[in-house]
This record gives structure tokens, C-alpha cells and sequence, in this order.
């Protein structure tokens, strides 16, 4: 018998949110249901009770008092129909706002949660339940058996729900993994480790028949791993110390086992499993599992081994980290915030200011899409922006003045842009439009240099300029639909074209590999690298492109979506970003990765922006950021020393002039200082 308050005590009347009464009568319609086998008029004053019970996520210390009675009572009704009783309960006793047990409950209490979780495993493994509410029961026996893991069940996300929002258990930052909810039809990281040696409850525990209901098969191939350690926390009767990612095994096994349909259970059951990877805080840049990220400082989270670290980005994929890359990056990251026109540091202090760009006047660019600096010999560089109005504007990078009227000549939205300096020292401006529009302007006087030409198929996706052994400098564009050519800006000619397989391309650098001499890199919509060499008037030779290392790639799961030329190591190099925040460097002379990448960041994955720059005490810096999020990540490859900046205006391009970098937003465009 659990110890109880009893019905007719004085101290009912102290108790709010449900009475006596009330529990009295629901208990003679359980004990009668339990006497028949049938009946739900209990069920339905157990679903009105429990808003007295619990009130918006508030527990009443009335709550102490009745559930002993209710627990005694669910506990001898047959095991199939106190389903909902056990996961509502779960709901209560896991609430984030639940006072202390009053001192004279405490006994009553901790024996009703004992007695429950012996009733609440019955009926699990008698129950043929919805995916769902298979989950939150096993959830809730979970929680009665004392393990911090049973927390999670308030922040489990209904399936249709793609999104996850973690909390770091470490700085509190929260880390928002978009589409991260997969069904993979194999694992996408390696199943949690148990403790060594796996501890062992002492007291009897209900446990024992949940293992032997666990089968091999029971999520299909690939996920045996993720069974074995289900079985074993199973066998152990869920001491506290368990990892909170074994235990979650645990939970969606018997999601897969017992969830109804099967086919229902088997897929949400690997939804849940996926919880059991690991994440990187874009803050504190420390990996922790996914499942201790579900609830605020959960008791007991660890961050992952700091010598290997696994993380999980969008979709769920994983990528391991290079040990030293990830000691060092974790050692000298930093954080900047951004506060009306002042860049703070964490604790506070100034770090420089931002200047905002002049607005333009109507007609203007508003929001900026693509941005390149435009070098003029002896002066200040200017910095050219063009967005959704198709028109180009030029400003000054020491004040952020317009150093001319928006210029017009697009129809349609500029997507690209690219300084093209000639070999008589002028300079030309080239933009791309979203229908295939090229457009040429003499920045210093802003003037076209002949009218906007057509480029199909498909809109121009990048820019860049290329020079050649002969002397002759080109621009080079690439669209969607796979068209990579070489222009003459002198004739605005076509004169040569990459690109023979037709891949779609959606990012492409110039990388010079001597004086004279630049190879075009490009990435395609599949996440391939490609490296072509203006200088042959065949696409199909290679000249001196050097392909990337098929094998580097593979190893590190890089799936480029972005390629860049940036300043490192005392020569020029390609940078490629992939959607998870991946940044690595690559030597084209001979194909190979160079030094340790920047690892994964759920705060900068998505589609990635990169840019790099020389600062004046020879220190280089790389940018990366993904468009539309608001955070940067200031990386030094030869250290390893990453700033994190947030910005309170969603980014779009970037771009480097000296020491200043230049970003291109939803609104405008503005300058912050890297040094």
C-alpha cells in the first residue's frame, strides 16, 4: 500500500486545484472500470481533472495529494486501458513548473512514482498505441524511474514539425537546426556509448520483459547498434547515471516495437533516434547531444569527447571534426553582438562601431544581393552593390556615400557582380541579372559602356574575371542551367566556354595559380567541385586545372555549395563552404586540402557566403556566414582563432576591402572593422 494523504484529512481543504471530492468519485469509477474490464466515464473526468491538476504547465500542490489515490487506482485496471492515464501523468510529473513535494507528501509521492512505473511498463508492452502517444508513455515511464531524460517529452516536436530548437547545456545559447527531421533509411552517425561499467539499479525494477520485447529487426538495417544499446539500458532498469542519448534508444525502440501501425512506429521511432546525435553550439563551439539540448540545464550533461567531435547539421548528416582544429577553434573562439551602429564583445565591451551605407534615393537597391569591390589606383576602393531593382550603386568604403546616382540598367533583379581590372590599368564593372542580363559600367564616371547584352540560357549566378597567359583579361559567367562562358569586355564578344558536362552552377571563383594566370573553380547544384582552365580553347582539356581530391572530399562528407578565392598561407587559395557551416582550403596547383577546415556550425549552416582578406599585420582572416541568417563566424586558418559576430540584420553577401568588411543585407548595406 503507497502511503496517502487520506480523503477525509483536514488538509485537503488547505489544497488548490482539485478537491476530494472530486478525486472520490473518479475513484470509484476506476475501481469499477477495473472490477468490468470496461467503461470510460473515468476517462473523462480524469481529462477534467487534470486541468485542476496542472494549469499551463503550473503543477498545484493539490496534485501531491491526489495523484497517490489515482496511481493505486490506474494501477489495477487492465494494462491496455490505462494508456493515457500513464502519458498524462508523465506530462505532470516532468512540468516545468512544478513546486517542491510539501514535506508530509514526500513518502506518499515517491511510492506512487514507483508503483507507477511497474503499472505504466505493463501497459506499454500491452498497448498497441499511436507512434505518438507510444512515445510520450514510454517518455513517462522513463521520468518515473527517476531519469532527467523523461524532461525531453515537453520538447519532443509533433512529427509534422521539421525544425529543432536546442538549448547549449553549457552558455545557454539557443541553436535552431532547421529540416532536421529526417526518416533515414540508415544511420547518419554512430550509436551512443554506455558508461563502462554500464551501473546497474539496485532495487527491483520492471525493465527486464521491455528487453526481451526488443527485436534486431525492429527499425531495419543499419540500426542494430541503437538496439543492442536500448537492450542493455534496458537490463540496467535505467540507473540515473545512464547517458541520456542511451536512453533515448531506449525510447524510440519501444516506439518501433509498440507504435501502431507498425510502419508509423518504425518511422517516427528513427525520427527519434536521431535525437541521439550530437550538436556544435555555434557559440561556445562545444558539441553536445541532441537530447540534452531538448531541455534547460539538464542535471548530469556532459559536453562530447573534445578530442573528436561529431555534429549534427541540417537534416541530421554528421561530419567529424579534426582534433586540431576543433582544440583550437574551442580555445580561441570569442563573441561579438551587434547593438544599434556598436559591435560589443561579450562582456561588454566596445569593439569598434558599424557604419551603415548612405540609403539610396528611390529607385534604389534596398536590399543587396551581390557586392564586389572596385579597386582604383591611387585612391580609397569604391564598393559596388546591386539587389532586387536592377540598379547598381557605387560607395565610397571610407565614408559609405553613393559616389554616383543608382545607376539603371537592369530589368530585372542583379544577382552577381565583378570588378574587372584591364591590362592598360582602366577598370570595369560587370553585373548579372536574374533573366541572363549583362550589363558593363565605367565605375569612376558611372557610366555604361555599351548597352545591357543577354546571357541564355537562365539567369547569371556568378561572376568572375579570369586572366590568361596571352595577356588577355575575361569575364567569365555562370547560370543555373549549366552555361559557363568566357566574354571579351572590350567587344562583349563570347569568345570560349566551360563547363562541357552542362552541370547547374551556383557558385564560381577565379583562383590565380601564377602571375598571368587564374583557373575558374565552380560548384554545382549536387554539391561537386569543378576546376576548368580559361586558358585552352577546348572545354574538354584540362590545361593545368588540377581536379580536388575526390578522396579529401569523401572523408569529410563535403558537399560544396559555395566556392570562393581567399588570401592564406601567403598566396591566393580556394575556400568551399557547404549547408552545415563547413568551410575548407585547397591548394589548385595540386588538388590537396590545406591545414585543418572550419568545423560544422549550426549557427552559420544554410546556403554559405564566404570572403577573406590580408590584414594590415599580415594576419589572414576568412568570413563565413549563410544567407539570410544573422551570424558570422571571423576565422584565422593559420590559428585556428574564431570570432562569432551577431548581427541584428539578415545577410546576403559579403565582401572584403583591407581590413573593413563589407556586408550586404535585407536592408542595405554596412562596414564593420575585422582588425
Amino acid at each position: 500500500m503507497i502511503p496517502k494523504l487520506p480523503l477525509h484529512s483536514p488538509r485537503w481543504r488547505d489544497l488548490d486545484g482539485v478537491t476530494a471530492e472530486e478525486v472520490k468519485a473518479l475513484l470509484e469509477q476506476m475501481a469499477s472500470a477495473a472490477v468490468t474490464g470496461s467503461g470510460d466515464e473515468w476517462r473523462q473526468a480524469w481529462t477534467y481533472m487534470t486541468g485542476g491538476l496542472m494549469d499551463d504547465g503550473t503543477v498545484s500542490d493539490g496534485a501531491y495529494a491526489a495523484l497517490p489515490h489515482l496511481v493505486e487506482a490506474a494501477a489495477a485496471l487492465p494494462p491496455g486501458q490505462s494508456v493515457d492515464f500513464w502519458a498524462d501523468m508523465g506530462f505532470i510529473v516532468t512540468a516545468t513548473d512544478r513546486p517542491p513535494v510539501p514535506t508530509d507528501l514526500e513518502a506518499g509521492f515517491s511510492a506512487a512514482l514507483r508503483l507507477a512505473e511497474r503499472a505504466a511498463t505493463h501497459s506499454l508492452l500491452a498497448a498497441k498505441a499511436p507512434a505518438q502517444v507510444c512515445a510520450h508513455l514510454v517518455l513517462s515511464c522513463v521520468a518515473f524511474a527517476g531519469h532527467r531524460t523523461g524532461e525531453a517529452l515537453w520538447r519532443l516536436l509533433d512529427p509534422k514539425e521539421s525544425g529543432l530548437l536546442l538549448v547549449c547545456p553549457g552558455c545557454g545559447s539557443d541553436t535552431e537546426i532547421p529540416d532536421f527531421f529526417v526518416d533515414p533509411v540508415h544511420p547518419t552517425f554512430e550509436a551512443p556509448e554506455l558508461l563502462e561499467p554500464v551501473p546497474v539499479r539496485q532495487a527491483e525494477h520492471p525493465w527486464g520483459e521491455v528487453a526481451a520485447a526488443l527485436r534486431e529487426e525492429a527499425l531495419g538495417e543499419g540500426w542494430e547498434p541503437f538496439l543492442r544499446v536500448a537492450r542493455q539500458v534496458a537490463e540496467t532498469g535505467i540507473p540515473t547515471e545512464t547517458p541520456a542519448q542511451a536512453v533515448l534508444c531506449l525510447v524510440a525502440a519501444m516506439v518501433a516495437v509498440k507504435g501502431a501501425p507498425q510502419w508509423a512506429g518504425k518511422e517516427w521511432a528513427r525520427e527519434l533516434m536521431m535525437l541521439t546525435g550530437d550538436f556544435c553550439c555555434w557559440d561556445c563551439e562545444r558539441t553536445w547531444t541532441i537530447v540534452d539540448g531538448l531541455t534547460e540545464n539538464p542535471d548530469g550533461a556532459r559536453p562530447q569527447n573534445p578530442l573528436t567531435t561529431t555534429c549534427a547539421a541540417s537534416g541530421g548528416s554528421a561530419a567529424t571534426v579534426e582534433p586540431a582544429a576543433a582544440d583550437r577553434t574551442r580555445e580561441a573562439a570569442t563573441r561579438f553582438r551587434q547593438d544599434g551602429n556598436a559591435l560589443l564583445a561579450g562582456d561588454g565591451t566596445s569593439w569598434g562601431r558599424i557604419s551603415m551605407f548612405s540609403d539610396s534615393e528611390p529607385g534604389g537597391p534596398g536590399g543587396v544581393d551581390a557586392l564586389t569591390v572596385v579597386p582604383r589606383p591611387g585612391r580609397p576602393p569604391l564598393v559596388a552593390g546591386g539587389g532586387g531593382r536592377g540598379v547598381v550603386c557605387l560607395w565610397g568604403v571610407a565614408d559609405g556615400r553613393l559616389v554616383h546616382e543608382p545607376l539603371p540598367g537592369h530589368p530585372d533583379r542583379i544577382r552577381s557582380m565583378t570588378a574587372l581590372p584591364l591590362p592598360d590599368g582602366g577598370i570595369l564593372l560587370a553585373s548579372g541579372g536574374d533573366t541572363g542580363t549583362i550589363a558593363l559600367w565605367n565605375p569612376l564616371t558611372g557610366q555604361p559602356v555599351r548597352e545591357p547584352v543577354g546571357n541564355w540560357p537562365g539567369g547569371v549566378t556568378g561572376m568572375c574575371t579570369a586572366t590568361v597567359p596571352d595577356g588577355r583579361t575575361l569575364l567569365v559567367t555562370a547560370t543555373p542551367r549549366g552555361a559557363v562562358r568566357l566574354w571579351d569586355p572590350l567587344t562583349g564578344e563570347p569568345v570560349g566556354r566551360l563547363n562541357p558536362y552542362g552541370s547547374p552552377i551556383q557558385s564560381i571563383a577565379a583562383v590565380p595559380i601564377s602571375t598571368g594566370h587564374t583557373l575558374i573553380a565552380a560548384s554545382d547544384t549536387g554539391g561537386r567541385v569543378h576546376v576548368w582552365d580559361p586558358a585552352v580553347d577546348d572545354p574538354w582539356e584540362r590545361g593545368e586545372a588540377v581536379q580536388l581530391s575526390a578522396h579529401a572530399l569523401k572523408d569529410a562528407d563535403h558537399r560544396v555549395a559555395t566556392v570562393a578565392a581567399v588570401p592564406a598561407y601567403h598566396r591566393t587559395v580556394l575556400a568551399t563552404g557547404d549547408n552545415r557551416g563547413v568551410v575548407m582550403l585547397w591548394d589548385l596547383v595540386t588538388g590537396a586540402p590545406i591545414g585543418d577546415g572550419l568545423p560544422v556550425s549550426t549557427g552559420t549552416a544554410g546556403l554559405p557566403v564566404i570572403t577573406g582578406t590580408t590584414l594590415p599585420d599580415g594576419r589572414t582572416v576568412l568570413v563565413t556566414g549563410s544567407k539570410s541568417s544573422h551570424r558570422l563566424r571571423i576565422w584565422e586558418p593559420e590559428t585556428g582563432a574564431v570570432r562569432h559576430i551577431a548581427l541584428e540584420v539578415a545577410l546576403t553577401c559579403l565582401a572584403t576591402a583591407g581590413p573593413e568588411l563589407i556586408v550586404g543585407h535585407d536592408r542595405g548595406v554596412l562596414k564593420l572593422p575585422l582588425a
